[in-house]
């Protein structure tokens, strides 16, 4: 798997200036975006190393700076590198949402999920609709502790005027991995419920996001069945 010992021909750069990235493998990508190996390992060894650690493109994609620094030959500026171009990736994969007509809870955790399932911290991040339910943007609103995120309503809802949304989700994270809503959870849900009504801007959902799953409050029904119900109307989760 030396370069040196490869034709011209057959090396990754000069088979992708031939025959264009689809003909590459997953490694030989790689190999061009690393540029070079280490005294140990040759470029294309370094890059088989990944791919056989992950096990899979999505795994890679979503791997930390600090699990693609593991791997013997990866250093910070490296991993830094590679996550640049596997950023540009997944942003890329986001877009795909925008032309959908509706954004409910399931588009909204693939969107915000390569954001927030991996943070050592409480985020929350805001997913705008228009009027039809179409994705306007997204927008970190706040860092928390290791255990709550300190959040004003006016905070959330600023990105929401701002951008003249109609409506909007919200998901934040939980760097245990467990999804569970606590009651804090519910208690600031319910909150920005009473706040959405005044606003005029409807809240569709809260999302809880683990590091493989997420829990929907609307659709778990966990915020009970009286003044606590998500707001009427042209709500496009219903």
């Amino acid at each position: 798997m030396n370069l040196r010992n490869l034709p011209a021909q057959e090396r990754p750069r000069e088979r992708l200036i031939k025959l264009g990235p689809e003909a590459l493998s997953l490694t030989e990508l790689l190999a061009i975006l690393l540029t070079t190996g280490t005294k140990e390992k040759s470029v294309l060894e370094l890059a088989h190393e990944l791919v056989t650690r992950f096990g899979s493109l999505q795994s890679l994609l979503e791997a930390s700076l600090e699990e693609l620094m593991q791997v013997k030959g990866i250093g910070p500026a490296k991993a830094i590198q590679l996550k640049a171009a596997f950023g540009i990736a997944l942003k890329t994969t986001q877009k795909t949402f925008v032309a959908k007509d509706l954004i409910q809870a399931r588009e909204a955790y693939e969107l915000v999920r390569h954001e927030l399932a991996d943070q050592k911290q409480e985020m929350l991040m805001v997913v705008l609709k228009d009027v039809k339910g179409r994705l306007i943007g997204l927008e970190k609103v706040s860092m928390g502790t290791l255990s709550d995120v300190l959040v004003h309503p006016r905070e959330i809802f600023f990105p929401a005027v701002r951008h003249k949304a109609s409506s909007m989700i919200l998901a934040h994270n939980h760097p245990s991995g467990d999804p569970t809503p606590s009651r804090a959870d519910l208690e600031l849900t319910r909150h920005l419920i009473r706040s959405s009504r005044v606003m005029g801007i409807h809240l569709d959902d809260h999302l809880i996001i683990g590091s493989s799953s997420f829990i929907s409050l609307r659709e778990s029904g966990l915020l009970g069945h009286n003044d606590c119900l998500f707001p009427k109307g042209p709500s496009h989760l219903s």
